[in-house]
């Protein structure tokens, strides 16, 4: 509803004003002295922020640092000059994991051009992978993709200041709290004298495997032994280590696989497919899922089925090491691109199925839309933000039930159009 979604952002201007007067942000500027890009919803644009908003809201973001313990001196020398960038704004709006098909983004993600350096990049550091595999139990192909995939294997790290986009993303608001506790840490890692050249992505995440400054000061590791955590450096050691780290930490477990394709048989009930609905193997096996080759299904514990491209597509019996991978990135792109990349490192074979290809991903005034008319139709998608989480995913599904619809939960221009 458009009415509703420029009185949402009249609400985000007046926070600004009064966190200005003292309540934490900073004044809306004139709309001549705004950046300015197009708003996908509204069609209508929309102001993003500006250089002297910035330096206002880094006035009022101070006294939290300083609070934080962050010293006076690491701040006014970290923080002077810092520039909005408008374009970090964007990225952070039309991320590629959300913005395109699964089949485009795999095209990309596990390319041969991909697994081939992976492969390079394995066998260059065979020994240090190895190490990486006996300590810490994730199998050196995973911590590989990604390498790969983060900063193809070390690479392109990001050139983009860390502290200037985390400050313009924490100034922009949209994801204000979490984007100004990265800050913060960021500059713990500044005050430290951890990091020479503080450079990555547009996110505010840097290195070889492109690790958010809170994650650095929790699961960073001196694995090379010369008393820093350096994840920057051209030696990936420290880096690769701290991610193979991070995955143990949240419950990585050797041995098992994070997905596998699989087949479904023609009257397979589709409200089964989602990572709520987790069953043993043997009743998946009952069910008549198989291997995509037609074989039985290994036992690796309990798991869920996912279609991640909708029952057109792939489908995968997916285990506990697929949530640990959506620690690293929750977009099921992303983490079915690390399965499958670490699969072709190890030799495996990639994704057989085809996706229906002659689908185009929904833009993200679509999906907006598309949540909005599930609310109006009585199916509750968990607000209206353009993300297909898991609520969305159950919307779309008991819509499709309702309409007689395959109920995969895939937000497709079908469904979209059957909203309207």
């Amino acid at each position: 509803m458009r009415g509703a979604g420029l009185f949402d952002r009249s609400c985000r201007t007046l926070q600004r004003i009064l966190l200005a007067l003292g309540m934490g942000v900073v004044p809306a500027l004139p709309a001549q002295a705004q950046t300015i890009l197009p708003d996908p919803v509204a069609g209508v644009e929309v102001e993003m922020g500006s250089q002297a908003g910035l330096e206002a809201w880094v006035t009022a973001f101070r006294t939290r640092a300083l609070a934080a313990g962050v010293s006076a001196a690491t701040f006014d020398a970290a923080l002077r000059g810092v520039e909005f960038n408008p374009k970090v704004v964007e990225r952070d709006r039309n991320q590629n994991e959300f913005s395109k098909t699964i089949w485009d983004y795999l095209d990309t993600a596990v390319s041969d051009d991909r697994v081939a350096l992976g492969l390079k990049a394995i066998d260059r550091n065979q020994a240090l992978l190895e190490r990486i595999e006996a300590e810490f139990g994730v199998e050196k192909e995973v911590v590989a993709a990604v390498w790969g995939l983060e900063s193809a294997y070390g690479t392109y790290r990001g050139d983009l200041p860390v502290l200037g986009s985390l400050a313009t993303l924490a100034y922009e608001g949209r994801r204000g709290a979490f984007f100004e506790a990265e800050l913060i840490s960021a500059l713990r890692i500044v005050e430290g004298g951890h990091v020479e050249r503080f450079s990555g992505s547009w996110a505010g995440a840097s290195g070889h495997t492109q690790f958010m400054p809170s994650s650095w000061e929790k699961f960073a590791v001196d694995f090379d032994g010369d008393g820093k955590r350096n994840l920057w450096g051209d030696d990936p050691a420290d880096a690769l280590a701290s991610t193979a780290n991070y995955l143990r930490h949240w419950g990585w477990t050797k041995g098992q696989p994070w997905g596998l394709e699989v087949k479904l048989p023609a009257e397979f009930d589709h409200e089964q497919t989602t990572e709520r609905v987790v069953k043993p193997v043997g009743d998946w096996q009952a069910m008549g899922v198989r291997t995509v080759g037609g074989e039985d299904l290994p036992d690796h514990g309990p798991g869920s089925i996912l279609l991640p491209g909708g029952h057109r597509g792939a489908a995968f019996l997916i285990w506990p090491n697929f949530q640990v991978i959506e620690k690293y990135n929750t977009a099921d792109a992303y983490v079915v691109a690390i399965g499958s990349l670490s699969d072709r490192l190890a030799g495996r074979a990639g994704i057989q199925s085809g996706w229906p290809r002659e689908f185009r991903a929904l833009t993200l005034e679509e999906r907006r839309a598309l949540q909005e008319g599930l609310g109006r139709a009585g199916f509750d998608p968990g607000g209206v933000d353009g993300r297909m989480g898991p609520k969305t995913v159950a919307a779309v599904k008991a819509f499709q039930k309702a309409r007689g619809m395959v109920p995969d939960g895939y937000p497709s221009l079908e469904v979209l159009e059957a909203l309207r």
